[in-house]
């Protein structure tokens, strides 16, 4: 066992020990590289990373792994449900923060077994201000390509064949990986161009809305079909077809891929393809048409433009912001993106007929999706904006055919694909008529969410808030088919404006996402050395802002000029390292064990105990009292015959964490 001194940099501790700490990973001494910084792992060379994967799976298993035509079985093929993701420990990655698919492995030999699950933030070619959640097309964001993998393996020579490897490298590295799934694009994404009958359009003169209907994609086609006949088509191919053929969904005489190419060119001509798009966008909003942007919360509907509140694009055109009619506390309009025409309008309003599904939509959309999965090999989704319920009366009785469209993705994939694929929702938990009409658990057992966020993140550890939603969330684990997640730290609070939460409390909330093993856990890349903040960092020590890409000093709080600066809290590193260690003994014991809570959560109990086998748990969720002045000793006949294995005795008072083991003579 190598002596760490703890007075030495990590910098330090990894050039004198690498060896050691290598070979123990090597060997399956440790599921982890211990003590290798992420900052330092994502630098390491392809080769050191390939040698290391050789030496701990062997040549035959990695040469499998890195062909991107096999596929490596996930660790979780052989289950006939999602239930296994009701428990896992999930790590959510912005490949942006880390550059590129690959170095999301290099990462991952920081990431012990016990967080045995990897959300990747979304992969597709993003629009405008290059935000990943206002995806483009279907193609996967060629930024996220290796040139160091390519120089390596010179077959591995487009960003889809890398991505196939990584994720064989996450299955043979005993992880799940799941996909972002978005109910919706950029707001003029070729998807958009190409499907102008699957979005909601508007007819804007000026400032104000002059239409909104079931048949503008009529006139949009129009357009697309004039522009076609007089620039030609992107492929040089003659146009021997109708506009019909061309356009209608249910006429399947082109491809998706033989119209992108039609419309825009090969996808690996980038800068044909966005001239295009952008001179079809030209025509389109010269004729005054646009896009009904995102909405989040009610009302949803009923939407009108400010005239006095505009921005101009590089090329002088006006844009509008839209507002809502009568906005809840929650309404939000994301301007940039466009969801898809799901249903079809009440006549003569903006009002959503939900007795009228627009199912080639629906089809459209599974079908994508189902196709992304089947290709790369993802385990589960995270359903992105899983909140959204637009119907006024709430979740109703009977849940119909088309109640949502997660749930039919999930349906589509389960069915036909892969039974065990799971459903890990984005939602806050939130009140009743808040984030969605009606009970928002309601509506996730309705979409079949298999786990959900939650918003433990968005409150202070110890807090009252904090403690009344970890009260609020034993209970739905205990009385709902989905569970809700212990939430760390999450992509979205990984901002300036969330600092405080994480000021204080961070061993504790780690600690407690790894040993509450009823309940699954999220944390975003980058925790285990998150800067305190105690005066506000850098952009660029945030991962939340390299969700988009803004260069505009007007949006100074969310620019960002350079690459993700990994936080500096070494301290916290080795306190998690620590933990992560211990893990290693303690979780193959105690996951074949129920949890018997002891002292469980309550809004005004900040000593919770739990065992699991032959180990108790104590935390201590109060900022200022210790553990003994909270009166420890009233558990005294359940400690009985237990020792103390672990402390956290470097904090004086609050926020302590003990793990006890019996005593086995």
């Amino acid at each position: 066992m190598i002596k760490i001194d703890t007075q030495q940099s990590l910098f330090d501790i990894w050039r004198e020990n690498h060896f050691e700490f290598k070979e123990a990973y090597q060997n399956h001494n440790s599921s982890f590289v211990a003590y290798l910084l992420p900052e330092i792992a994502v630098g390491l060379n392809v080769f050191e990373i390939l040698e290391i994967l050789h030496k701990r799976f062997g040549t035959t298993r990695v040469q499998e792994a890195l062909n991107p035509e096999f596929k490596v079985k996930s660790p979780v093929s052989h289950h006939i449900d999602a239930e296994w993701i009701k428990k896992v420990n999930m790590v959510g990655v912005n490949i942006r923060t880390i550059g590129n698919f690959f170095n999301l492995i290099k990462y991952l030999l920081t990431v012990p077994e016990s967080q045995n699950s990897v959300h990747i933030l979304p992969i597709w070619e993003p629009g405008v201000v290059a935000s990943l959640y206002g995806k483009t097309s279907w193609n996967i964001n060629p930024e996220f390509f290796s040139q160091e993998l390519k120089n390596a393996i010179p077959y591995l020579d487009t960003t889809e064949k890398q991505l196939k490897v990584v994720i064989n490298l996450i299955h043979l590295m005993g992880k799940t990986v799941g996909m972002d799934v978005i109910p919706h694009t950029d707001r003029f994404s070729e998807m958009v161009l190409s499907y102008p009958r699957f979005f909601e359009w508007v007819k804007r003169v000026g400032g104000r809305i002059s239409e909104i209907s079931d048949t503008l994609h009529k006139e949009i086609e129009e357009i697309i079909w004039l522009y076609l006949h007089r620039n030609g088509t992107a492929n040089q191919t003659p146009v021997s077809y109708s506009k019909n053929i061309f356009f209608d969904p249910d006429i399947p005489i082109l491809t998706d891929e033989q119209k992108s190419e039609i419309l825009f060119g090969k996808k690996e001509d980038q800068a044909l393809r966005l001239r295009r798009r952008i001179e079809l966008i030209q025509e389109i909003i010269d004729q005054g048409f646009e896009t009904l942007p995102v909405t989040m919360a009610p009302p949803y509907r009923g939407l009108h433009i400010n005239p006095e509140d505009f921005v101009y694009d590089e090329r002088g055109n006006k844009w509008y912001t839209y507002e809502f009619d009568h906005p809840e506390p929650m309404s939000r309009v994301f301007g940039p993106l466009t969801r898809y025409k799901f249903y079809l309008l009440k006549d003569g309003s903006q009002e959503l007929d939900f007795d009228r599904p627009n199912t080639v939509v629906w089809d459209y959309v599974q079908r994508q999706y189902a196709h992304c999965q089947r290709e790369y090999n993802f385990d589960f989704m995270r359903g992105d904006m899983a909140h959204v319920q637009p119907r006024k009366d709430g979740v109703p009785e009977t849940i119909p055919d088309f109640y949502d469209p997660l749930r039919s993705i999930k349906e589509h994939i389960v069915k036909n694909q892969a039974p065990y694929f799971g459903f890990f929702a984005e939602t806050f938990l939130a009140p009743a008529d808040t984030m969605g009409y009606g009970d928002e658990n309601a509506h996730l057992e309705a979409i079949l969410a298999d786990s959900t966020l939650g918003d433990l993140q968005s409150s202070v550890i110890g807090g009252r808030e904090f403690m009344e939603k970890l009260d609020y969330y034993h209970k739905l684990l205990k009385t709902r088919s989905f569970s809700p997640n212990y939430t760390m730290i999450t992509g979205d609070k990984d901002d300036p404006r969330f600092d405080d939460f994480y000021r204080q409390g961070n061993h504790l909330r780690f600690f407690t996402g790894l040993f509450l093993t009823e309940m699954p856990s999220y944390m975003s890349l980058g925790f285990e050395c998150r800067n305190l903040h105690q005066i506000r960092g850098k952009n660029e020590e945030y991962s939340k802002l390299y969700v988009f890409t803004i260069h505009n000093i007007h949006d100074a709080d969310k620019v960002t000029t350079g690459p993700f600066i990994w936080g500096g809290n070494h301290a916290q590193f080795m306190e998690f390292t620590e933990l992560r260690l211990l893990a290693e003994e303690i979780l193959p014991e105690i996951n074949a064990h129920p949890v018997y809570w002891i002292s469980s959560p309550g809004k005004n109990n900040f000593l919770l105990i739990w065992q699991a086998g032959h180990f108790i748990f104590v935390t201590n969720q109060h900022p200022s009292l210790g553990i003994e002045e909270q009166n420890l000793q009233q558990f005294g006949n359940a400690l009985d015959g237990f020792e103390i294995i672990y402390n956290s005795e470097h904090f004086v008072k609050g926020y302590e964490c003990r793990i006890y083991k019996r005593i086995i003579n």
